[in-house]
């Protein structure tokens, strides 16, 4: 069912009542703005799968009716980006949402498994790849896409299904509830300006009043690629971003100095540039940003990561799920070093699976050691004595 009009998508949600479930995907385009332009909703129940076309100036509201309703299961594969387009045009998140790549990683398939893999590996169902880099904005649609669109969502219902069924049979359904629960909050997706510039790359190398005009700046650039809706890279880019942290120029003529800087931006924004960064040298000194140093315990860091890389390694394995979905080389390096209160292997299943023994391994309650040429999990080696 291919849906260009209003008649057509009441009939759609007609067809779709009483459904338990619903597989949600969605097409959009976002290379030339900073919003993302959505170009389809595919949609599926066990009897219905449908696109819809925004495009064509629909009344959306009756589908984000049923998006909204907590009866229905909203059925996404790496849906984040889905969800945060969804947030955006409904004022809040579909809820309750099931995210199959999450859970098939749980279900012991490699971390971020694609859609196309995952189909193969559930369903045994060969699904095509030509469309993945297709312009979804252009109209008409050829009968190809049509058929690639529709089978992103008409297979995800039985997706879920057996997953479903797996991981309640292993006892860990329960275990993504604070996931599927973190995925459908609102503030998942809210961008705040004021904290953009800790994404700014090699923002880390200033000083802090510097780190303040960054602060302000890169808060300009959101705020203003938001209200022309373009990409922040064709404002400022962050090059010249930090050109302006470090050199903090107080004319239109040291603007035109700061190197990669557009003469069009300058022109247009000059103004409201130079009272960001007037802005971020007058910050009171107790209120400068700073990049939090790591904790760090005594030894290396890096070193305890190793060994706390092979300890989830060993229960990864024991457990048939990916390592990194237990916890990346970040989360552990952050662990070491002593941030623990905010890391998910402190709380939950993650706790119980290894954030426990990763504890005790820190503490020196528990070691690694090597037996019949595999790692093991046991008490701690004896120490080596003094030569």
């Amino acid at each position: 069912m291919y849906v260009r009009d209003d008649e057509g998508l009441r009939a759609l949600v007609e067809s779709m009542r009483g459904a338990d479930v619903i597989a949600v995907d969605t097409e959009f385009m976002r290379e030339r703005t900073y919003y993302a332009r959505l170009c389809l909703i595919q949609v599926a129940t066990d009897d219905v799968a449908a696109i819809v076309d925004p495009l064509e100036g629909l009344d959306l509201e009756p589908l984000f009716a049923v998006f909204r309703d907590p009866a229905i299961t909203k059925v996404f594969h790496a849906g984040s980006q889905d969800l945060e387009i969804l947030v955006r045009l409904m004022g809040e998140a579909p809820a309750p949402v099931f995210d199959t790549q999450v859970a098939a990683t749980l279900a012991g398939l490699p971390a971020q498994v694609g859609y196309q893999p995952l189909i193969k590996s559930l369903l045994g169902v060969d699904l095509a790849k030509a469309h993945t880099f297709t312009d979804w904005a252009k109209r008409p649609l050829s009968a190809e896409q049509i058929r690639y669109a529709l089978d992103d969502v008409v297979y995800m219902p039985k997706a879920y299904r057996l997953l479903q069924q797996q991981l309640a049979a292993a006892g860990r359904l329960g275990w993504l509830a604070d996931d599927f629960e973190r995925m459908a909050d609102p503030a998942t997706y809210a961008v705040i300006p004021n904290e953009q510039y800790r994404r700014v790359k090699r923002a880390s190398s200033l000083d802090r009043r510097s780190l303040a005009v960054l602060r302000e700046v890169a808060a300009w650039r959101e705020v203003e690629a938001q209200t022309r809706d373009v990409p922040k890279r064709w404002l400022v880019s962050d090059e010249s971003l930090l050109e302006l942290a470090r050199r903090a120029p107080e004319s239109a003529a040291m603007l035109r100095g700061v190197r990669g800087l557009n003469e069009q931006v300058v022109r247009r924004s000059g103004e409201a540039i130079l009272a960001a960064v007037r802005k971020g040298k007058a910050a009171p000194d107790d209120e400068l940003p700073r990049f939090e140093k790591r904790k760090r315990l005594e030894g290396e860091v890096d070193e305890l990561a190793d060994a706390m890389s092979a300890l989830v390694r060993v229960r990864a394995k024991q457990h048939g799920v990916a390592p990194t979905l237990l916890a990346t080389r970040a989360d552990l390096e952050r662990f070491a070093g002593g941030e623990r209160e905010a890391s998910a292997l402190s709380v939950g299943w993650r706790h119980t699976l290894v954030g426990a023994d990763l504890e005790a391994l820190l503490e020196g309650r528990i070691g690694l050691s090597v037996r019949g040429g595999r790692v093991v999990i046991g008490a701690p080696a004896e120490p080596f004595g003094d030569d």
